[in-house]
Formats: C-alpha cells, structure tokens, sequence
C-alpha cells in the first residue's frame, strides 16, 4: 500500500550539465501531472509525463526540473550587417545633433539583433537522458516515501477497522434482546390500552410482532458488514493501488451503518452506531490518502 503524499528529488552535478529535478505529489481523485521545464527542455514535456504515468498511478503529482545552460549548449552568432547598420545610424544621429560619434564595441554589442545564440543540436542530444536519468532517481526517492506512508496508513486502517469489527460484534449480541424487549413492551401496551375489556386474538398480536421484529431486523446489515470487513483485510495485504476500492468499501461501510441506525430504536444500539459511524468516518479520511 502506498499513500498519494510524497516528495523525491535528485541531481546530475557535473559542470558540464547543472540539473536538478523535484517531484511533489499529494492525494487527487486521479493521476494528475503538472510540469515546470525551462524554456530549453521544453520539448522534454510528453516524455516527463510518460515516466510517471509509468511510475505513479493516482496523485496530484508536480514535476519542477532546474537547468542552468552551460555555455557550451549554446552557439553563439554575431550578426555583423546589423552592427555595421547600427554604427552608420549613430554616427548619423551624431552629426545631427552635433556631438562626437564615440561608439564603443560595447556599445554595438549590447544593441538587440547583433549578437546571438541558438542551441547546439549536437550538444542539446545528451539532455534528455540525462533529465531521464534524475527524473528516475527523484521518482525513486517519492516511492519510497509514499511507501513508508502507506505502511503507516495500513496499520492505522487496520486498527480502525478491527474497532468496526468489536462495534459489530456487540450490536449482534444485542440485537435479540432488543427485539424481545420490544414484544414484550407491545404486549404491555396493548394491555394498558384493552383494560381488560376485550381481548385481542393471539394470532393477531403474533401477527404484529412478526411485522414489528421484521422491521428491526438488521442481521442483512450485519452480514453485509462483516463481508466488508473481510475485503478490507483483503485489500490492506493487496500490493498495488488499492485506494479507489478502498473508498467505495469505506461508502458501505457508512450505507450499512445509516440503515442500522435508522432501522433500531434502541439507545444502547444507537450509541453503538454512532461510534461505528465516527470510526468509519477516520477510515475515510485516511483512505483518500491511498494510491
């Protein structure tokens, strides 16, 4: 199991080729991936993505990746026609306003269009494998994180979930009491209303008792519950990603403990569901955590 949170980063340290590559990732419904290159590797976009998309399977993932241009990535071009164009225009304007033509090669240098550089293709082809390269050690090292996460987020389900399991348990043991008690406090109304007067048919009164212990009956519920609790033990020993299955397991989880609670008047089991709904609700949080 893994957790959606994580952070791995790396670095290619020769001078020849400054790289720095951070991946962040926090819990997402889906795999999103956003990518922040520098205007050079731009075109290493679609591969990043693919890598991770390849590594990673839900989170909102960022990918931030730090490049300082040496200078021999790029080719430099001094445009000579420009500069010889820029120094006939100054010493023109000069004579016009009538001050000395003192034009410098600094100057002309500095002026937009005179000189320039343009990436070296032969150099720019050792990049993306060295980007690949780091990018596979950064996404290494937010594996490994998200793995100690998730063993964290697998006891701590585990734990939740054997609370759901003793919380069952007792409604179970209750449930049969609570049926008998609510005949017999029916049985007692219908004296207390009768006073004796006349006498309600046996089969009518077991008729209605029938009707009333059906309508308490959550043994469905329960069942339905305790094959839950199996699938999620099941599923906390399952490697891969697990966390989508797990948050619709958590919804029945709630669905089964809404009906119960809705279906039996009774304090004890009341109090019972509301603490199996609050347990129910940390599994919850915890399970949109999960890859």
């Amino acid at each position: 199991m893994r957790s959606m949170t994580g952070f791995g980063a790396a670095a290619h340290d020769e001078a020849s080729l400054p790289l720095r590559v951070e991946v962040r990732s926090v819990n997402h419904r889906h795999l999103q991936i956003k990518t922040r290159l520098p205007a050079d590797l731009a075109f290493l976009e679609s591969d990043v993505e693919a890598l991770v998309r390849r590594r990673l399977d839900r989170g909102a993932v960022s990918v931030t990746v730090s490049f300082t241009s040496p200078a021999g990535l790029h080719a430099v071009t001094v445009n000579v026609p420009a500069a010889k164009r820029y120094k006939k225009l100054l010493a023109s304007m000069a004579r016009e306003l009538q001050i000395p033509p003192e034009v410098g090669i600094e100057t002309l240098a500095g002026l937009p269009g005179v000189v320039g550089g343009e990436v070296d293709g032969r150099s720019l082809r050792r990049v993306p494998k060295a980007v690949t390269a780091v990018l596979g050690e950064a996404l290494a090292a937010l594996e490994r994180m998200r793995d100690r996460e998730g063993e964290a987020l697998r006891r701590d389900l585990a734990k939740n979930a054997e609370r759901v399991k003793k919380i069952v348990a007792r409604i179970a043991k209750r449930m049969p009491t609570v049926v008998k008690r609510h005949q017999q406090a029916l049985h007692a109304r219908v004296d207390e209303l009768l006073e004796g007067r006349s006498q309600v048919q046996p089969q009518d009164l077991a008729r209605e008792v029938a009707l009333i212990a059906d309508r308490m009956d959550v043994s469905e519920e329960l069942t339905r519950l305790g094959s839950h609790l199996a699938e999620l033990e099941r599923l906390l020993a399952k490697q891969g990603a697990v966390g989508r299955r797990l948050d619709f397991l958590v919804q029945e989880f709630l669905r089964e403990a809404n009906t119960i609670g809705s279906k039996c008047n009774d304090a004890a089991v009341a109090h019972d569901v509301v603490e199996l709904k609050t347990v129910i609700e940390r599994l919850r949080e915890q399970v949109q955590n999960v890859e």
